[in-house]
């Protein structure tokens, strides 16, 4: 299970994308998500070194979102990145949609409402088909490539050599005055299982990965 890179020219720049494994939720609840947390966060430390992130971008099927969709998008974009990297949205499998730009008009509201924020989104269509331009296809590429354009020099996140831990946690304020004291392992694996909806011992493997970067 390894990130994979994909290098794809856009007007004159070439732009890095690092695919890497998705998650679902049978994986959150039985721990076979831990290797790819695992992978995502070593990646997030090596991009550090060639120049931080610019966007991640965030791949949902064209369903209704559920809570899992919500838990991974705070994984990702509160806990691994801390909140400094923008977000979009790549909606997939929407090849059934007259318009597949429709299926956004529908659910924006409601994925809003839902807790989930982007600077920008793609409707696309992963089938390939003989249409042309005209084509769905060809549309996604489309649609691909202007968010690329759009945000492919905004926000870029490095990972800071301060403290980062302390910082994310009080960031998201998951903690009352009364309760300071309280260790940043805590702290941490308290975001994991309260905001990513992480079991117990998984958040604690987590945490202390994640927390080995300080050593």
């Amino acid at each position: 299970m390894q990130s994979k890179e994909y290098k794809v020219d856009v007007d004159s720049r070439c732009i890095s994308i690092w695919d890497t494994a998705g998650l679902d939720q049978s994986e959150m609840d039985r721990g076979s998500s831990v290797p790819a947390i695992e992978q995502a966060w070593h990646l997030i430390t090596r991009l550090r070194e060639v120049g931080g992130i610019h966007l991640l971008i965030f791949c949902i099927r064209g369903r209704k979102f559920t809570v899992t969709t919500l838990n991974i998008y705070r994984l990702f974009y509160e806990v691994l990145c801390g909140q400094q990297v923008p977000i979009a949205f790549v909606i997939t499998h929407l090849e059934r949609e007259v318009y597949m730009e429709d299926w956004w008009t529908r659910n924006e509201k409601g994925i809003e409402n839902f807790g989930l924020r982007c600077v920008g989104h793609a409707c696309v269509t992963g089938i390939p088909d003989r249409r042309g331009p005209d084509g769905k296809y060809e549309r996604s590429r489309s649609a691909i490539l202007g968010l690329l354009r759009q945000h492919d020099e905004t926000g870029r996140y490095i990972m800071p050599e301060e403290d980062w831990p302390a910082r994310l946690t009080r960031s998201l304020k998951l903690f009352k005055k009364e309760e300071a004291g309280i260790t940043k392992e805590k702290k941490l694996k308290k975001a994991l299982i309260e905001r990513c909806g992480l079991g117990p011992e998984i958040a604690h493997h987590i945490m202390v990965l994640m927390m080995e970067r300080k050593r």
